[in-house]
């Protein structure tokens, strides 16, 4: 028999489902907290954006390495010349009538003798081999666009064959895994397009360009992209994966001292406008941590992948102030920064103003054009901007970074400001010290604290709990970790975001840091996410960020956990005391969260009074992640990882805590 759904049950229908998501009142006893409390933190450090977060699998695919870079880089690092069946010719790196003055290196390749000696599906001709980055993975039936400039210089046009093929080792035939040709038959520079499909998955595939007609041709801007990339953006939908299971309120980027030029002053400073727009127009530029930045993850990237998490965007400009390391003032004595004059503030300022208008202008401005060129009309709706990264407050600091905070807001009052406290954010630090003052002269919405401790700061210290509550200007901890990345490391930050969710009318917003790191090529330890070719590996302290990404709310409430053994609630723990509490409630969701952290080595029974909390339902979610206190993930063992069970809640109800574990409830009400 059928069914019909009449209108009046369509309108019934949505009308309860409307009902079930408008935002419930909160109980009384309940303190507001900020809701964006988790987000992230990327910057281009330990190869976290090529071969990285950017799905290009060629490295050093417009020939722009340099020795400025690095010593012994030049146009040919990370390719090999080929010159396979006795044929002859040779490659030399040109920068006249480039293909774009912003990427004015190119290959020029002279094919003199084209012979074929092995009898291997055609392996012939002259040309060149990239490995990627410590080889290319792929994988068997996936597609992968291979794309190329080139043009021909001399003689008859020239036939290119495009092969992935796996090194089989010394004096043998390397193994096709999948080829294409294509013709270059034009004087000008023209992009060339195949698609690669392999026949079977290898972990250590090399890209061959090789060029079977004699003669003389150019290439630049060799890219090999898979096309399964997540939702079609260029990203490696894997690492993606693993920010999206973080729950992450915003993205901070893309530094971090690469904002600022690092020790290298203001020649490799980061300008976003150079960082949009077509691959091959971007101006790429060496890396304050020691490598070269392709930009293909420029400010387009970002912005689009805020957008797929659901994240607000957060992104850092330089003010006119180099970062301290340069001069060699890392032990941050005395002033090592070099400063803008006040004469060319305007430039910096407008590029500011530029990026509102790029952001959230309407296709009609100069800058949301170009938005909208570039594949995306809609506005993306930029509610925060930072000025600075963590310089020293010196009085050129304060200067400059006063010039553009007042004629940013009063061009655009509704744009949330976000400054710096300097290095190392605690108090008795002048740089600390002298950022607050100058957050309160000039009424700053929310200032950027960073530090890195050991983990007994995180397990002992309660910062917050001391901060004034009727100051005007709000915390964002942008960057913060435990010096190791063990579970108890792990642990202690968890304890102390107990303490920050504590806080959470005090402090906005937190991001650990650094947030990726390349096996084999990692500038910084610890990190939250390590990776290889094949897949990521997530550390004790992802899941921690996980469960608090997992919990956000609007209410904090106090007074609902009692440990055995305690007078009274443990709200605000002593030193001595390595467990700790939390109970959020998120109206929008209509979901309760009750956290608790128990890095001690004996167990602990939690006495829990929800009664407060009405339409409570029976049955929650329980998260516990819980191990020895040494244990660690890594690319070898991963021990650790959080475990879900169904359990049944009760407004009155007991829950007994491991040892070294953090458990978390998720009720429905």
């Amino acid at each position: 028999m059928k069914h019909y759904t009449t209108a009046a049950a369509l309108v019934l229908a949505a009308t309860v489902a409307l009902q079930a998501q408008k935002p419930m009142s909160a109980p009384k006893g309940g303190k507001a907290i900020s809701d964006e409390l988790i987000g992230i933190f990327f910057e281009d450090i330990s190869s976290a954006a090529d071969g990285g977060l950017f799905a290009e699998l060629v490295q050093n695919g417009s020939f722009e390495f340099n020795p400025t870079e690095r010593d012994g880089w030049g146009a040919g690092t990370a390719w090999r010349f080929l010159r396979p069946g006795h044929s002859l010719g040779r490659m030399e790196p040109r920068m006249d009538q480039p293909l774009h003055p912003n990427n004015p290196t190119y290959m020029r390749l002279h094919i003199e003798r084209v012979k074929e000696y092995y009898d291997y599906r055609g392996w012939k001709g002259v040309g060149l081999e990239n490995g990627g980055f410590d080889g290319i993975s792929v994988k068997a039936g996936n597609r992968y666009d291979c794309s190329l400039f080139a043009r021909n210089v001399e003689g008859a046009a020239k036939k290119v064959r495009l092969a992935l093929v796996q090194p089989q080792g010394w004096g043998k035939d390397p193994k096709l895994l999948a080829e294409a040709t294509l013709e270059v038959n034009t004087p000008a520079w023209r992009k060339h397009e195949a698609v690669l499909t392999p026949t079977e998955d290898c972990a250590n595939a090399c890209l061959q360009l090789l060029v079977l007609t004699t003669g003389t041709m150019d290439v630049d801007e060799l890219s090999l992209m898979p096309q399964d990339t997540y939702k079609g953006h260029g990203l490696r939908k894997d690492l993606v994966e693993a920010l999206a299971n973080l729950h992450p309120r915003f993205m901070r980027f893309p530094g971090g001292c690469v904002v600022h030029g690092g020790g290298d002053g203001f020649w490799n400073t980061y300008r976003w406008k150079t960082t949009i727009g077509p691959r091959h127009e971007r101006r790429q530029l060496k890396n304050t941590w020691g490598y070269h930045q392709s930009m293909g993850l420029g400010y387009y990237e970002y912005f689009q992948l805020c957008e797929d998490l659901g994240m607000a965007p957060l992104p850092i400009l330089p003010c006119g102030v180099s970062c301290q390391g340069t001069n060699g003032g890392w032990g941050m004595k005395g002033q090592a920064q070099d400063v803008v004059p006040m004469s060319e503030m305007d430039e910096w300022t407008q590029d500011a103003l530029d990026l509102i208008e790029w952001a959230n202008g309407d296709v009609n401005t100069t800058w949301g054009r170009k938005r909208a060129e570039q594949g995306h009309p809609k506005p993306f709706g930029l509610k925060y901007l930072g000025i600075g990264n963590e310089e020293k407050i010196t009085p050129e600091f304060a200067e400059r970074f006063r010039y553009m905070y007042e004629r940013i807001t009063r061009q655009h009052p509704e744009i949330v400001i976000v400054g710096t406290a300097g290095p190392g954010s605690h108090q008795g630090n002048p740089d600390f010290d002298n950022g607050w003052k100058l957050a309160e002269e000039l009424g700053l919405p929310i200032l950027d604290e960073h530090y890195y401790e050991p983990r007994d700061y995180f397990l002992k210290s309660r910062q917050y709990d001391a901060y004034p509550r009727d100051r005007k200007t709000k915390v964002y901890l942008g960057e913060y970790a435990a010096k190791d990345k063990k579970l108890i490391d792990a642990l202690a930050e968890g304890l102390y975001l107990l303490h920050v969710e504590r806080n959470g009318d005090v402090v906005s917003m937190t991001s650990y840091a650094p947030l990726f790191a390349r096996k084999n090529a990692t500038n910084w330890n610890p990190d939250l996410i390590y990776f290889d070719n094949e897949r990521p590996f997530l550390t004790c302290s992802y899941y921690i960020q996980q469960m608090f990404g997992q919990s956000a709310g609007q209410y904090y409430y106090g007074q609902c956990v009692r440990f055995q053994g305690d007078d009274a609630q443990v709200v605000q723990p002593q030193p001595d005391v390595h467990y700790g509490q939390s109970v959020v409630l998120n109206v929008k969701t209509r979901r309760l969260y009750v956290k608790l952290c128990n890095a001690e080595a004996q167990a602990k029974t939690a006495h829990l009074d929800l009664s407060r909390f009405r339409g409570m339902k029976s049955t929650a979610t329980k998260t516990t992640l819980a191990g020895q206190p040494d244990d660690e993930n890594n690319f070898d063992n991963q021990p650790i990882a959080p475990k879900s069970e169904t359990v049944k809640v009760a407004k009155k109800m007991t829950l007994d805590l491991p040892p070294y574990s953090f458990t978390m409830l998720e009720i429905a009400l």
